[in-house]
């Protein structure tokens, strides 16, 4: 008897649900099919998008950005050579290359980014084409965004200012006098390698410089190597932002960056 009660009660919330299932079924079904599209069909609520807080002026950090210099101190760099303690100088709030120091790089690492950096020539005019203002911004350790005093100053063309170094040259040449500062605000696209280890979308890199675009999502060919055709010959992750120290007093102020 009690086996029989129990067969019921299933066979009763099986009906129920099925009527239920049919209700559902029946009031989603379009009186025209397909139905008429309405505004709200395509209005996507949530999540909600998340809320920063723009810097005051422009080229200030937003919230949501990791400040790595503010002209207080090197505490987010460390020397590229060993590890250490980054010896560039603080000159009156600006960073300044000390020439025969080394590189230096970050502390964190980072793939997806957008950076802003902004880079002064030494007031002083020395040397020509490579020699003059020379240093470069490198993502994930590899990828050089060139630093150069392009300022009526003739060099190879994949080699000034804004040029992905000896991989592609910059849309236009708007570098400013030495006296003055230049800015990069920049996107930039780690590249994705395949479970092998072989490439399977190359870097890309959007850059503004002084607010013109001069690289406008240009494909990274590979390491930018001085001698050679460019490649990427091993998979990677996240690494640093590295800094040049090509031996000249090149400066550097108000530099952050946002993670993508």
């Amino acid at each position: 008897m009690k086996k029989i009660q129990i067969l019921a009660s299933s066979f009763a919330i099986a009906v129920l649900i099925s009527c239920n299932s049919n209700a559902q079924t029946k009031s989603v079904v379009p009186e025209v099919s397909p139905a008429p599209m309405k505004p709200d069909m395509t209005e996507i609520w949530n999540p909600e998008v998340p809320v920063v807080t723009p810097g005051k002026h422009l080229g200030d950090a937003p919230s949501d950005a990791i400040i790595l210099f503010d002209g207080k101190d090197l505490s987010q760099w460390v020397s590229a050579k060993d590890g250490g303690q980054a010896k560039w100088n603080i000159v009156n709030g600006i960073m300044e290359v000390a020439p025969g120091t080394g590189d230096i790089k970050t502390k964190m690492k980072f793939g997806d980014c957008q950076l802003h950096i902004e880079w002064s020539a030494p007031d002083e005019v020395k040397g020509n084409s490579q020699g003059r203002g020379n240093s470069g911004v490198f993502f994930q350790d590899r990828y050089e965004l060139q630093v150069l005093d392009s300022y009526e100053n003739r060099t190879y063309r994949n080699g000034q200012a804004g040029s992905i170094y000896k991989d592609a040259a910059p849309l236009v040449n708007v570098t400013r006098s030495p006296l003055e500062w230049n800015t990069y605000d920049v996107i930039y696209t780690a590249p994705r390698f395949k479970a092998d280890g072989r490439i399977d979308y190359p870097a890309r890199i959007t850059v503004l410089h002084n607010g013109v675009v001069v690289q406008n999502n240009t494909t990274i060919l590979g390491l930018t190597l001085y001698i050679g055709l460019h490649n990427y010959p091993e998979a990677h992750g996240d690494d640093v932002i590295h800094l040049q120290d090509h031996g000249n007093k090149t400066q550097f102020r108000n530099i952050w960056i946002r993670k993508l």
